[in-house]
């Protein structure tokens, strides 16, 4: 794509950014909205709008070579993400569920599931990727010092003896010359027959113009066919029925051309921003060097004249303010000096703080008043029920709207009507960077300035005043005291702070680097490597039923495709941001709950890749018998937190976790897994906004587990069902693919999706091994793929069974948003509290 690509993508989204923020910033204040069904449809439209706005401008910004564009599309699509994330959360709390349905906004906007799709930005990785080939290297040189520690189980290998391995090997060869035999003598005995018709039918006596005919008949009815059969073809690839044959050489494919050009964009990303940092350090000398010295000459003779005018008019040179009032610009700011003397004669009179405060009293009377008034006339009305349908719900303060919007300001100011026509190559604009820079040499000469003019001010006085020294001393002595006890205070509140925090942290390896720290935990196995999965690989379709079924007061499982998703918001896109996750509802914790092969491991090796994160592993089994005892308890939760907040982004593993809250431990349980029960609450509470630290819990078993203290530790808790049809028919396709099959009309795969039903991506995968083997893989070609084969190993596997999945269904019941979700379906949004009033409601949202 060029330049003007996403200069039109850019300008297209910001259109779409001034739409909403004239809703997000109305000019009066909205009312509450006390439909919920209509709240929802307000945010999922929101939410649906920015999304698609996220996925133009995290293109441009992963495409755009202009260095001072870039940053501005960095500090929207932040402010863009932020705000998505906060509009989740609202619909979190308004339907108490963490998956949401939009297929009724969708087709009321003439969207499809694809156009909704949350993207994982680009710069996660590519931003930081010296950082992260570095820490690779340092890990694999750990890796290799320790030698491989994980070896595979080998085989046993069978005993024999050489005569036995010679009757065997000749059995074999006996066999193989067999074959031979009985193939030689079934093609000899057809030749045999063949010649013996033939001389039964004699001489061929067709007349030659007839045979050539035949042929003709022939050959032109199998090209025909041949050449129909490949357009039948082609029209099915066309409409997306039939998936595109292989590509011989993935050079000669489009894909890999686009790719080819957005890895040269981001190589000339990276020399214009080298440019532009040595314009930045250039263009500031040259600033200096050439309107420097006017500046200061400037400066100086506005700041004599105002001592002048002072003088004139006060009788008496002023004090220079200090460097935290901001210095000579504070002076230019009040240039009256009248207005000086007003204020400091407000300052000497003790009446007028006296009437001050009389008029605050006043006023806050006035404004308990009006409470109470309001207070009273809500009780007359109704017993309290009815104020709260009044307040309704309302759209929580954003901390992420004012960035968008100063993001769509600077477009506006700077970028809108700037023409661009010379810049070809979009290079950095240097009269940019000159406006900036003045400023800061414009500060920079100021500090110089004031420190020469108030030592000039200071030899004013000396002159002017020697006869009167004693009120200069007594001046100065108030000045001193003033300024004496603004600094005590202000060092008082300072010292204070910092005695509170030394006293939280208690640094157990004050004495060691991050590095030695980093390679011990590696030596434990507990800092582990990550494969490399990507999120896309986690394939699912999208549920196209979810609010259908939600209207008939059906709860539906949520597809893959709503997993992909929750994950992407609630932990891909906060670690991946240092930005988004300081304002952003704060996620700690996370738990991936359900049967074995739905892939909960799977995501989070894809949370580490996407982010470039490093795995903490703290599953029971794995720090089993490390660093025994609390006081190695504790060393090693110190370790790992540190590590984890110095080299962040970072992801804290705990496998089974159930394990740690379950009711009873067998007596063959050695891994004790209940260590960590009261540590890890306690660590949860420590981590902060700037800390990009996300412990991930996986079970398979969460109903063994005590539920409060389980759910007090996972903020989070995210179901993932089975697969149903829609996923399993695209996963048969896409595993078969990429285990090195081939996907043609003799599978069928329609039938083997829906004989699968209750089986786990993992469970297909495990089937397919088994078929797909080097040997089955070479006689594609000649014998394709069908689906009886892979009814065999199926077979062998136990799917997961509906009870399974009911049990599933009622322990996530029992959590505290199950608990909400079940009360709002069952039409008592708020408990008790809305009576029959709320009932009614319920029933007409029912209708609708």
């Amino acid at each position: 794509m060029s330049h003007s690509y996403y200069g039109k993508q850019w300008v297209e989204s910001q259109g779409g950014i001034l739409d909403l923020l004239e809703v997000e910033l109305p000019s009066e204040p909205a009312k509450p909205e006390k439909d919920r069904i209509a709240a929802f449809q307000m945010f999922a439209v929101m939410y649906i709008k920015y999304i698609q706005i996220f996925r133009r401008i995290e293109e441009c910004y992963d495409q755009v070579v202009h260095p001072q564009k870039r940053r501005v599309l960095r500090h929207l699509l932040d402010g863009i993400m932020g705000r998505i994330l906060e509009l989740k959360n609202e619909m979190v709390l308004l339907e108490f569920s963490e998956y949401h349905y939009f297929d009724d906004v969708l087709s009321d906007l003439k969207l499809t599931p694809d156009d909704i799709e949350i993207p994982i930005p680009k710069y996660f990785t590519y931003e930081n990727s010296k950082v992260l080939q570095e820490r690779e290297k340092m890990l694999g040189s750990i890796l290799a010092k320790m030698g491989p520690q994980e070896t595979t189980p080998q085989k046993e290998e069978i005993q024999m003896t050489l005569d036995d391995a010679i009757r065997l090997i000749q059995v074999h060869e006996r066999a193989r010359q067999g074959r031979l035999r009985a193939k030689f003598m079934r093609e000899i005995r057809q030749q045999e027959e063949r010649e013996c018709q033939a001389q039964l039918r004699g001489a061929p006596t067709m007349d030659p113009d007839i045979a050539a005919t035949k042929i003709q008949k022939v050959w032109k009815g199998y090209s025909q066919r041949r050449k129909t059969k490949k357009m039948r073809e082609e029209e099915l690839i066309f409409v997306g029925m039939a998936s595109p044959p292989e590509p011989k050489d993935w050079k000669d494919t489009p894909m890999y051309s686009a790719k080819k050009t957005e890895d040269h964009r981001r190589v000339v990303q990276e020399e214009h921003e080298r440019e532009y940092q040595q314009a930045l350090v250039s263009i500031k000398e040259k600033i200096r060097e050439i309107e420097g010295p006017d500046m200061k000459e400037n400066m100086q003779d506005q700041i004599r004249q105002w001592f002048i005018e002072c003088r004139d008019k006060t009788g008496k040179f002023p004090d220079y303010p200090d460097d935290d009032e901001g210095g000579s610009a504070a002076i230019f700011k009040e240039k009256d000096p009248l207005e000086m003397e007003k204020e400091e004669g407000q300052k000497d009179e003790d009446g007028g703080k006296k009437k001050k405060g009389k008029k605050g009293k006043k006023e806050k009377k006035e404004k308990k008043d009006k409470k109470d008034k309001k207070g009273k006339k809500g009780k007359g009305k109704g017993k309290g029920g009815d104020e709260e349908e009044e307040e309704g719900i309302k759209m929580q303060v954003s901390n992420f709207v004012p960035t968008v919007n100063e993001a769509a300001a600077t477009y506006k100011d700077v970028w809108q009507f700037r023409d661009e026509a010379t810049n070809f190559e979009q290079k950095h604009d240097a009269e940019l960077i000159k406006e900036a820079k003045r400023i800061e040499v414009d500060e920079e000469i100021r500090k110089q300035v004031d420190e020469l003019m108030r030592q000039e001010l200071k030899n004013l006085k000396m002159a002017v005043d020697r006869d009167k020294g004693g009120k200069k001393g007594k001046k100065g002595k108030k000045s001193g005291k003033k300024s004496g006890k603004k600094k005590k205070k202000k060092s008082g509140k300072k010292s204070g702070k910092k005695g509170k925090k030394k006293k939280k942290e208690k640094d157990l390896t004050a004495d060691r680097t991050i590095e030695s720290l980093y390679e011990e935990l590696v030596h434990e196995g507990i800092l582990v490597r990550p494969p490399k999965i990507n999120l896309r690989d986690f394939a699912g379709e999208y549920s196209y039923l979810g609010t259908t079924l939600r209207q008939a007061n059906i709860e539906p499982m949520p597809s893959l495709s709503d997993v992909r998703r929750v994950i992407t918001e609630f932990a891909i896109l906060p670690l991946g941001s240092q930005a988004v996750h300081e304002k952003a509802p704060l996620v700690k914790s996370v738990l991936i709950a359900g049967p074995r092969g739905v892939g909960k491991k799977m995501l989070v090796h894809c949370i580490c890749t996407e982010t470039g994160a490093n795995m903490f592993d703290l599953t029971a089994a794995n720090i089993a018998g490390k660093y025994p005892g609390k006081a190695g308890l504790a060393m090693m939760l110190h370790m790992v937190f540190k590590v984890a907040r110095q080299l962040q982004p970072s992801v804290v593993y705990v496998g089974d976790a159930e394990r740690t809250f379950v009711k009873k431990v067998p007596k063959t349980d050695k891994s004790d897994p209940k260590r960590l029960k009261k540590d890890l609450p306690k660590i949860l509470k420590t981590l902060k906004g700037e800390d990009r630290v996300l412990i991930v819990g996986t079970s398979r078993m969460p109903f063994d587990g005590e539920i409060k203290p389980f759910c007090g530790l996972y903020q989070k808790i995210l179901l993932i069902p089975r697969p149903d049809y829609a996923s399993r028919f695209l996963l048969w396709k896409m595993l078969i693919s990429r285990c090195g099959g081939r996907v043609t009309e003799a599978i069928d795969v329609s039938s083997l999706a829906k004989i699968t039903d209750g089986y786990t991506p993992g469970h297909m995968v495990q089937a397919i091994q088994q078929i797909l083997t080097e040997r089955r893989i070479q006689q594609l070609s000649k014998r394709p793929l069908s689906a009886v084969e892979f009814v065999a190993p199926l077979a062998r596997i136990d799917p997961i069974y509906k009870e399974e999945e009911e049990a599933f269904k009622t322990w996530y019941g029992k959590t505290p948003l199950g608990k909400k979700r079940a009360k709002a379906a069952a039409g008592d949004d708020e408990g008790d509290k809305k009576g029959k009033k709320g009932g009614k409601k319920g029933g007409k949202k029912k209708k609708k």
